[in-house]
């Protein structure tokens, strides 16, 4: 069963996304949260797998809240992904910088938001190829990478540095063994090794950090 918690300071919005979540099988809504203070407590009460989490809330906001859930060993097994009603949202931004492990726009289709909840409790980062690159491209394009951000693949191997290229480019763990001509074994292999060595919760931060670093470059396609 996957659990869940809402986020969201309209409780129109929270009764929602309850009925919906709550009417599959699969899925349990443990609690409703009207404010990041709220939503924290009620992640490190139930654990959660997701934390369905709204950014612009009153007290600590989304943003805030989500820095401090994935700052919490308590809570390595929860997953938070950020709501939004602007796509290009610099709060968004942060919260994936923070560690959330994608985002939705508010207006999202039924069927995608509880498709999104499977993946992300399934342990994959939500990174819907058109919006997610564009928010990233927006706010980590805007200027050169800084030695500080260089300084973060120096442990990486020049195979390894290819494979974070391929995930800042928006490719699955298949199409980079398809790419590569390697298993998807080794491909997931090499994935993980990138977590061991650089500053990443999950995969949506291993993007960022592609952006960041001028691996990928805003604009420009592999």
């Amino acid at each position: 069963m996957i659990t869940v918690v809402l986020a969201d300071d309209q409780a129109l919005v929270r009764g929602g996304f309850r009925a919906l979540l709550g009417a599959q099988a699969d899925i349990d809504v443990v609690g409703e949260a009207a404010d990041g203070d709220e939503a924290l407590s009620l992640a490190r009460a139930h654990r959660p797998d997701v934390v369905l989490m709204d950014v612009r809330m009153p007290r600590t906001d989304g943003l805030q809240a989500t820095a401090r859930l994935t700052g919490d060993p308590r809570l390595a097994g929860t997953r938070v992904i950020v709501l939004t009603t602007f796509e290009l949202d610099e709060y968004v931004f942060g919260a994936l910088r923070a560690g959330a492990a994608g985002f939705l726009l508010k207006d999202v289709e039924p069927a995608d938001l509880v498709e999104a909840v499977r993946v992300v409790a399934g342990g994959e980062a939500l990174l819907a190829p058109r919006h997610t690159r564009r928010l990233i491209e927006a706010y980590v394009g805007q200027g050169a990478a800084g030695p500080r951000e260089q300084n973060r693949l120096d442990e990486l191997t020049a195979r390894e540095r290819e494979i974070l290229t391929l995930v800042g480019q928006g490719l699955s763990n298949g199409e980079i063994a398809e790419r590569l001509v390697v298993s998807p074994l080794t491909a997931k292999t090499h994935v993980a090794r990138l977590f061991g060595k650089l500053p990443a919760r999950d995969r949506a931060q291993l993007v960022v950090l592609a952006y960041e670093t001028g691996l990928v470059v805003p604009g420009r396609r592999g």
